[in-house]
């Protein structure tokens, strides 16, 4: 089993998911007490999320740029970023490091393609609805993504930030979510992808009407199956 290598931190209420859901899908596979080969690099989010704030990528992709360093300084053979909106600076992580970034977005892209599904709401921070880097990551599998509307990309990101970083979960935010996913399905909507790991801490299948596709599992799906690789 090769080396995963963690880059988390964004918030650790994610990662902590991301470190159960390695762990539950190797033993799956293996059986008895198997576990993950991994190694993490937990930042600290509230740096990140000041740059994030500021607008200065740059700087932040300098720093997961470093942290990369670390995870293949300890052995790593690929990073796993554990966060949908940092892979805005997915290009300067890749450039930091001499081993691969396993892409959320190919990882869901690739998800979505096997449920013969060809436009998807999307949900995340207002970075990841607003912006190109994970739309277009998407549009280049052949992906219409559709994203809600300004009101509603607050709501959604205000939850994110508010509440979910924080480990807090309100079934007012859920019924909030739970109309703003209708409103994607009735825009034309055939699936809805959890652009943002916390998400998966609020809603789940049940809260839509069309196949939901959680980025935390697929993204670890995807990391398992390259562990595994020769």
């Amino acid at each position: 089993m090769r080396l995963i290598g963690l880059l988390g931190g964004m918030s650790w209420q994610s990662t902590a998911e991301y470190y159960r859901i390695l762990n539950e899908l190797v033993r799956d596979r293996l059986g008895g007490l198997h576990s993950a080969r991994c190694v993490l690099y937990s930042v600290d989010f509230a740096g990140v999320e000041a740059l994030q704030a500021a607008g200065r990528w740059d700087e932040a992709g300098a720093l997961l740029g470093e942290a990369a360093k670390g995870l293949e300084a300890a052995g790593a053979d690929f990073v796993v970023l554990c966060t949908n909106t940092m892979h805005k600076v997915a290009g300067d992580i890749e450039s930091a490091v001499g081993i691969p970034l396993l892409h959320l977005g190919d990882a869901t892209a690739e998800a979505v393609k096997r449920h013969d599904i060809g436009t998807v709401g999307l949900l995340g921070t207002r970075f990841t609805m607003a912006e190109e880097f994970y739309r277009g990551r998407m549009a280049e599998h052949g992906l219409t993504v559709l994203v809600p509307d300004a009101e509603d990309q607050r709501i959604v990101n205000d939850v994110i930030y508010g509440e979910l970083c924080l480990g807090v979960v309100r079934p007012e935010s859920r019924t909030a979510y739970r109309r703003i996913i209708q409103r994607l399905i009735d825009d034309g909507a055939e699936g809805i992808v959890f652009g943002c790991t916390e998400i998966e801490l609020l809603v789940d299948q049940s809260d839509s009407g069309v196949p939901v596709f959680p980025t935390t599992r697929l993204h670890c799906e995807a990391a398992v199956e390259a562990a595994f690789k020769p």
